[in-house]
């Protein structure tokens, strides 16, 4: 079994000195997409070997980033990932941004969510789900392409992240934008009326409006959204949920602004 984790993209080799933490990190983002694992489990998800899965996942555990089921031997994210990512969430703000999202969503009756950059995808790090019956549900922790969601292309309109993405880009459904040239098309768009769209390119049936939210020197740091059905989303709608999108952005990065340290 080949352990690729960590190579370089030129020729799959191991980064100087860098090999073990790209492992580690790894081995903990794995847990997003699985609540508990044992360390062969891991392995096998990553492509490692079990003597080197199990070793990183001893490491983990011993400094409070994992935990272990003593009865199925199974690991989970531990108490001081949970501390750190509170911290986190506490510095960038997020606790007190949630009141405005709140009432975004109680405004509008749709799915709220706030997401940040996270290389080529967007990292949700809150979403309050709509009363609908209907609707569009992502976890915080959930990632999403960064170039076919309405969160993404906020965030890419405002920086030059975009020229770093390799083409073409991984289609979704047929309404996806594939190419830089389409891509840079549509972030034109964002910059001009400040708000972005999701037209069904990452999921069929769900749309979306973005709008960027700053901090206290300007720049933009994470994007703000309504998500659902495309049903609730058409052209008649849409106009008045990026007025409130593009409220509640503003809202926020005022609200960013008298946070310490911003």
């Amino acid at each position: 079994m080949t352990e690729e984790i960590g190579g370089d993209g030129a020729a799959g080799r191991p980064k100087p000195g860098t090999q073990s933490v790209d492992r580690a990190i790894a081995v903990l983002r794995s847990f997003e997409g699985a609540a508990r694992q044992t360390p062969t489990e891991v392995a096998h998800r990553l492509g490692l070997s079990v003597s080197t899965a199990h070793r990183i996942v001893r490491a983990l555990h011993d400094t409070g980033m994992l935990g272990r089921d003593a009865l199925t031997e199974r690991y989970f994210l531990g108490p001081t990932t949970a501390i750190l990512g509170r911290l986190a969430l506490e510095r960038m703000g997020a606790t007190l941004l949630q009141p405005e999202l709140s009432a975004l969503r109680d405004g509008t009756g749709e799915a709220v969510s706030l997401g940040v950059r996270a290389g080529d995808e967007v990292a949700v790090l809150l979403h309050l789900p709509s009363a609908h019956p209907l609707r569009y549900d992502q976890p915080p922790g959930a990632r999403n392409p960064i170039h076919g969601c309405a969160m993404g292309k906020a965030l890419l309109a405002f920086e030059d992240g975009a020229a770093a993405l390799r083409e073409p880009f991984r289609r979704y459904t047929p309404a996806t934008l594939t190419t830089r040239a389409e891509l840079e098309a549509d972030l034109a768009r964002v910059r001009e009326r400040g708000f972005s769209l999701n037209e069904e390119e990452c999921l069929a049936g769900v749309r979306a409006v973005a709008a960027p939210v700053r901090d206290g020197s300007g720049r933009v740091f994470a994007a703000v959204a309504l998500q659902g059905p495309s049903v609730r989303f058409g052209a008649d709608r849409m106009p008045d949920l990026a007025e409130a999108v593009l409220a509640a952005a503003g809202r926020l990065t005022e609200l960013h602004r008298h946070l310490p340290g911003s």
